[in-house]
């Protein structure tokens, strides 16, 4: 069955089936200077954002190694909890039909605003499932997917981590977004409630040179590994995992909380040497002037007094790959909610972080930071999430149909 050959009355019969079937029971690496994986394509100059697309189909799943669009939301949604294996089907069904159509400015048949389909401002939907979605399709799930370590620095919220199911949409768009959303949690909510959404946003005008700034004013994301190259191996999932899951990846979301109260009254020199990077071109410190982002960090450098310039707590030597594969694919988004009380702001950032294995690539450097990080003074995580990402659809496929396999 192809994604566009579904029906309206026979969708709606589709994830009615599924409803009612429940109801009976239970009523760091190279860096890359614009803010893009290496090896991904650029961005025309003369595109219109309005009407760009996006493909939909082909080994990935977009939304990954493709450019950041400025707005992006993650919804994350929990099955009912008598969905089986054939309720899944159904759902991803939907999902691929829904999705396919959305992404080239086609409105879904349930859609009552087809004009909001048709700005298409680049929109992106990336897929992801937890442990328990695939033990309900009656595939393996591989060992990595489950809740991160507990770390020292964590203060978990349950109403911002887990979930069965991620959608990560993305798009140059807030209007785009929305109503992609609208349009694909309404579709599902027969077999899926909603879990959480976060919703993130990067700065558009700042120019090709900065891959993102966040709002500590820090220039992030600056080290990416070549994923369209020597490094793909370091984001894509291949033949040592579950076979359903080959040319599909993995994403650590983790929402970090900003106390930018007491921000605002260090210095610049101190924040410089919590970050180890300068503010204004998110170059090391140890870089000489007038270097860009990309400069190689020079981590054995001394002051006169025989101090590491690099402060041995800095963000940057904390995070910085102790082992070839302790790298992944940034793809950050700020966050900037209604303040809570006694506070100016409820602000942060949206640590989306794409890689083949979590545990052997995250974790260790994930840990390093938990340990000694001067920037923990100022940030705490306060969700986290883990989700694999499917592989694309090829033409005729299904997203995630070889979980069915």
């Amino acid at each position: 069955m192809t994604a566009t050959t579904t029906g309206g009355p026979a969708r709606r019969g589709l994830l009615a089936s599924a409803a009612g079937a429940a109801g009976a029971f239970a009523l760091a690496g190279w860096s890359a200077s614009d803010g893009s994986p290496r090896g991904a394509p650029p961005r025309p100059q003369d595109a219109d954002p309005a009407t760009s697309v996006r493909p939909f189909r082909g080994e990935h799943q977009g939304g990954i190694a493709d450019r950041p669009q400025t707005y992006a939301a993650f919804a994350a949604l929990d099955l009912r909890p008598d969905v089986d294996r054939d309720a899944v089907r159904r759902l991803f069904t939907v999902l691929t039909d829904d999705i396919e159509r959305l992404m080239t400015g086609a409105a879904p048949v349930t859609d009552q605003e087809p004009e909001l389909a048709a700005v298409t401002a680049g929109l992106t939907v990336t897929v992801g499932v937890g442990p328990a979605l695939v033990a309900r399709a009656g595939a393996t799930v591989p060992a990595w997917l489950a809740p991160l370590p507990a770390f020292s620095i964590d203060r978990i919220e349950e109403r911002w981590s887990g979930g069965d199911l991620l959608l990560q949409l993305c798009a140059e768009s807030p209007t785009t977004l929305a109503h992609a959303q609208r349009r694909l949690l309404t579709a599902i909510e027969p077999l899926c409630t909603l879990r959480w959404v976060q919703r993130g946003f990067r700065e558009p005008f700042e120019g090709e040179h900065h891959p993102m700034r966040n709002l500590m004013g820090q220039v992030d994301g600056t080290v990416q590994p070549e994923v369209a190259g020597r490094d793909a191996g370091l984001l894509w999932c291949g033949d040592e995992g579950p076979a359903w899951l080959v040319g599909g990846s993995a994403l650590v979301l983790r929402r970090i909380r900003m106390t930018l109260d007491t921000w605002d009254r260090v210095d610049r020199l101190s924040r410089e040497n919590a970050i180890g990077r300068r503010l204004d071109t998110g170059a090391p410190v140890t870089a000489p002037a007038g270097a860009t982002a990309t400069a190689i960090a020079d981590l054995n450098a001394k002051d006169s007094l025989g101090f590491h310039v690099i402060d041995d707590g800095a963000h940057l030597r904390r995070a910085h790959a102790m082992a070839p594969h302790e790298r992944f694919l940034r793809r950050p988004y700020s966050y900037d909610d209604a303040p809570t009380e006694g506070s100016l702001s409820d602000s942060g950032l949206l640590f989306a972080a794409f890689m083949a294995d979590p545990v052997r690539q995250f974790v260790p450097v994930q840990q390093r930071l938990a340990d000694k990080d001067l920037l923990n003074l100022w940030t705490t995580p306060v969700g986290s999430a883990v989700f694999a990402i499917l592989p694309g659809a090829r033409d005729g496929e299904l997203l995630g149909e070889r979980l069915f396999a």
